[in-house]
């Protein structure tokens, strides 16, 4: 059974049930029964047109439900509109879905977590690490996201502003967890920017390109990751960094900056520099500078922290890393580099095996695990 077609074709079956009148949380009630019900039969009876399979299944599960509402009249209604079984319209209906899951009456922040959740494929876990927020604390949120959707009419979708966050957290997922969603988001901004017409949709596609153009270089052949100065420069894709640049010019030229213009401008910056050595760290500080005023996240300023140490020395670096909250995530893991840069090798050692122990993502804690034990190599020699 192939689970990364069904997760494809997920979002595209809940649009079109959504279409044809069902509620968001009962479309996804009956297109996860027809999952359930596909990988029970598909191994044995694989079907020619796998969407179309999905629509005729789903539509009949939501009846049966729909039979137990005390509604009969639009019981009727709804089975007088059942697809018919076979082929299904090819148009792509998940970066519709985004926008209706923006729903003006949830608030930003549950509009982006239910999303990720019902269309993007994230677990509840993966979502609360984005948000730096405890599992509990998400699933509750994505509960009530749903409560409160359940039985809307979806014909006021959302605003661009809450489907570009959520592509940029699936694209981030895809790009550094253990969902290959990058590719996904990627294509839906492609489709978003060609149909609006908006500096920041261009600033977070030219983010992701910019972004994407490293992947390759980004783990070894053992699946360890690289840091960015340590990576074959040589494996960056310069197709897509050249049409990223581009992208981000455009949008600059319009002078409506906003934050994924900044970041993305950042990346360019990464990208421009032939070697590591030469990275142009002042103007990154003066880019994290006006994302700080853009957006004032402490994630900003956590990065910004890097970046002055970089420009400035280690301990301009920690004396900024300083006025942030130590329990932020990877928090740890940059005072570790700083102090590493500065000298103190007993500290950072220490410091890189902590930010080990609390790391979730597996990659990064190997990585973390390493440079405490190639320190402490040095400490003993």
């Amino acid at each position: 059974m192939d689970g990364t077609l069904l997760r494809s074709l997920t979002p595209g079956v809940i649009g079109i049930l959504v279409r044809r009148g069902a509620d968001f949380a009962a479309a996804e009630d009956a297109v996860q029964d027809a999952l359930v019900e596909a990988v029970r039969a598909w191994p044995d009876d694989p079907p020619r047109d796998p969407k179309g399979w999905l629509v005729t299944v789903a539509w009949r599960r939501f009846l049966d439900a729909a039979r137990a509402d005390t509604s009969r009249r639009r019981r009727e209604d709804l089975v007088d509109g059942e697809p018919e079984p076979g082929p299904v319209s090819g148009v792509d209906d998940t970066l519709w879905l985004y926008f209706l899951c923006a729903h003006p009456s949830l608030t930003p922040s549950s509009a982006v977590a239910l999303t990720l959740r019902a269309v993007g494929g994230l677990t509840t876990r993966q979502i609360a690490r984005a948000y730096l927020v405890p599992e509990a604390t998400m699933a509750q949120r994505i509960s009530r996201a749903k409560r409160t959707v359940a039985g809307a009419r979806f014909d006021r979708p959302g605003d661009v502003a809450t489907v570009l966050r959520v592509l940029y957290l699936v694209f981030n997922e895809g790009y550094s967890g253990d969902v290959d969603l990058a590719a996904e988001a990627i294509r839906l901004t492609r489709g978003l920017a060609a149909a609006v017409d908006h500096p920041e949709v261009s600033g977070l596609l030219a983010l992701m390109l910019l972004h994407h153009a490293r992947r390759a270089a980004r783990t070894d052949a053992d699946g360890a990751l690289v840091p960015l100065a340590e990576q074959d420069r040589g494996r960056w894709d310069t197709a897509l960094i050249a049409e990223g640049v581009g992208i981000l010019q455009a949008a600059l030229a319009r002078d409506r900056l906003g934050g994924f213009q900044a970041q993305a401008a950042v990346a360019a910056l990464h990208a421009d520099a032939p070697t590591a050595e030469e990275t142009d760290w002042v103007q990154i500080v003066e880019w994290y500078d006006e994302l700080v005023r853009l957006t004032d996240s402490p994630v900003v300023r956590l990065n910004r922290a890097v970046a002055v140490g970089e420009a400035d020395g280690p301990r301009a670096g920690l004396a900024a890393l300083a006025e942030l909250d130590d329990s932020l995530p990877r928090h740890t893991a940059v005072a570790a580099y700083l102090r590493e840069r500065d000298g103190d090798l007993s500290e950072a050692a220490r410091l890189y095996a902590e930010a080990a122990r609390r790391a979730t993502d597996l990659a990064e804690r190997d990585h973390l695990t390493r440079c405490a034990a190639r320190i402490n190599t040095r400490l003993r020699g």
